[in-house]
């Protein structure tokens, strides 16, 4: 009698409050890390990476996850092929020695408000370093064009581009680097 109980009980429990953890892959289509750092004190450098993959984690019922990113270091785009090809090389990412950049949570906290709050480590020329991400915004549902549930997120933080070996123009070239995700992830 008990087992039939705890089964009607567990029928009767919203199918929301049931659910556990979600698995998403990022849209590669829809996810674009940006970035600017100051140059020479007259004008801010505004970039991005056109190659982004990953996976990550949601569990809303404990508000926590996970997240993985890899950024193509290659893909790396200004508006400017020559700068993209002075951005690539041993005086900033070295993409032939670092292609990839990546982060990895190593503990992610929903907030009431739709936020979060992410710890994790971020590797960049082979370095690796505690960076915490702001999540501003957390958007989950079906996606009205390809009818698959998805998740949008926006997330920011700023690092100093000279704790992982790049120093390659300072202090004219900014070390100051904002970092800004949007990121879109389709559910597994």
């Amino acid at each position: 009698m008990r087992k039939i109980l705890a089964l009607v009980a567990a029928l009767t429990v919203p199918v929301g409050a049931q659910a556990a953890a979600e698995y998403y892959n990022l849209d590669p289509d829809h996810s674009y890390p940006h970035f600017a750092i100051d140059h020479l004190n007259f004008s801010t450098l505004y970039g991005r990476f056109n190659q982004t993959h990953g996976r990550l984690m949601i569990d809303r019922k404990n508000n926590n996850g996970f997240v993985s990113v890899k950024i193509s270091a290659v893909s790396i785009d200004t508006g400017n092929s020559k700068r993209d090809d002075h951005l690539r090389s041993p005086d900033f990412l070295n993409v032939m020695e670092f292609p990839d950049i990546k982060y990895e949570s190593t503990s992610l906290r929903i907030n009431d408000d739709n936020s979060a709050d992410v710890k994790g480590t971020l590797t960049m020329l082979g370095v690796t370093k505690p960076v915490d991400l702001k999540v501003t915004r957390i958007r989950c549902g079906t996606n009205p064009i390809n009818k698959k549930d998805t998740c949008g997120f926006e997330a920011q933080t700023q690092i100093k581009r000279s704790d992982f070996g790049s120093k390659y123009g300072l202090p004219g070239i900014g070390d100051d680097m904002r970092l800004w995700f949007q990121v879109e992830a389709i559910k597994e």
